[in-house]
């Protein structure tokens, strides 16, 4: 099987998958100079462009396969859409998840796919979730639905690219794509060059799961020896066998985001636009800072599965990156009034204590405190440094390469 324009034009005759809107983002038109027209599959079954590869494969499956049922790993989009089809084909689906995955995930994986979905969370990365699908699939001889790494499901998620190029009408200067393993942008990468040959088209990863990257330039797939799981529908270690050939000759660029640019992005299309964006379906709206685009330009919002209870780090995290929260280690004297001389004479006005951890020590002369400290602007980063050295206190600033400073999070 190969991926093909025809057989993605087939499959968007065929699939159960809703159109879903190409809307002109004015936030992004006017902070770039441009025309950012965004593809919101935040707003698709199962809130996620996933539902499309799953139903194309399993709908292509014969009615033996389908009685013996599917199997599938997934962070959680994908068994979504498995979850759909399988209620509408009638089939079972044993669907294996990692443990990180947010629980909001694996409630709407069960609500969906109601009496024809099992469960099971297994592994901390998708990768440990796939090993495990994969033996059970073998030892119960059901059909493996591959989230990314199938012609087929390729196929399914190229129809992302059929609606765009329709609703866009006239071709578009760039297109910005979110990548895990490549399924959404390999198959739309093969309906956009063969209907806009001279469309550049950009995937984007996060910088802690950059697999297509390390594929690109190791020549093929490679593993990666380390996987940051905070971009859950984009934490794959291993780009896939059958999309790394597809991006190799079809895509112009990869590129990696921060994961507090990341998390920066998710709260603008939150607060600014009224759009709830998992962090994957930041990823292509997020990079567009790097890309500096002109023109007309397009970006999918891949899904928008975000557990509310994670908005905390989000919000963590979108500070330290814009450098509007800072910690530091400071060493107290033990006597009174040694806060209050670190109250008056190093914060200065809109410069507010977030985080304040001490424990008095009975036999010491100091005592450590953890501080985090806001700021009103990344630029009072140079005052409050000056002021702490000009302080009879010792004080330590946290990296954010430390690995204490990992522990804040």
């Amino acid at each position: 099987m190969s991926v093909t324009p025809e057989e993605i034009a087939k499959a968007a005759q065929q699939t159960i998958a809703q159109r879903t809107p190409l809307e002109r983002s004015a936030r992004l038109s006017e902070r770039y100079d441009a025309e950012v027209l965004l593809k919101r599959e935040d707003l698709q079954l199962g809130r996620s462009y996933k539902v499309r590869g799953a139903y194309h494969l399993m709908s292509s499956l014969t009615a033996e396969e389908l009685g013996r049922g599917v199997v599938c790993a997934s962070a959680g989009n994908h068994a979504q859409g498995v979850a759909i089809s399988a209620a509408r084909l009638g089939t079972q689906a044993h669907i294996v998840v990692p443990t990180n995955t947010p629980r909001q995930k694996r409630e709407r994986i069960l609500a969906l796919g109601g009496p024809n979905v099992e469960l099971s969370l297994i592994g901390r990365t998708y990768d440990e979730a796939s090993a495990a699908a994969h033996e059970l699939a073998e030892s119960t001889r059901a059909t493996y639905v591959h989230p990314f790494d199938d012609p087929r499901t390729i196929t399914g998620q190229g129809t992302v690219g059929a609606e765009l190029t329709q609703q866009a009408g006239a071709p578009l200067d760039l297109v910005v794509v979110p990548v895990g393993g490549g399924g959404l942008l390999a198959g739309l990468a093969t309906w956009v060059r063969h209907t806009w040959p001279r469309t550049r088209i950009v995937g984007v990863e996060p910088v802690g799961a950059a697999s297509m990257r390390a594929a690109v330039a190791a020549g093929g797939p490679v593993r990666l020896d380390a996987l940051d799981t905070f971009v859950d529908g984009a934490s794959v270690g291993l780009a896939g066998s059958a999309t790394y050939p597809v991006v190799r000759d079809l895509v112009d660029d990869v590129v990696a985001v921060e994961v507090g640019a990341i998390c920066a992005e998710m709260l603008e299309l939150y607060q600014v636009d009224g759009i709830i964006a998992e962090p994957a379906g930041a990823l292509a709206t997020a990079a567009l800072a790097q890309l500096r685009p002109t023109g007309r330009v397009g970006a999918i919002v891949s899904g928008g599965n975000n557990d509310v209870s994670r908005y905390a780090e989000v919000i963590e995290r979108a500070l330290v990156h814009q450098g509007l929260r800072h910690y530091f280690l400071v060493s107290f004297p033990q006597e009174p009034g040694a806060l209050r001389g670190f109250l008056d004479h190093v914060l200065a006005e809109g410069e507010d204590i977030v985080v304040f951890d001490y424990i008095k020590k009975s036999n010491r002369e100091t005592g450590p405190a953890l501080i985090g400290i806001d700021l009103d602007s990344p630029d009072g980063i140079d005052g409050l440094l000056d002021r702490m050295a000009a302080s009879n206190l010792v004080i330590e600033k946290i990296p954010y390469d430390s690995p204490l400073f990992t522990f804040l999070h």
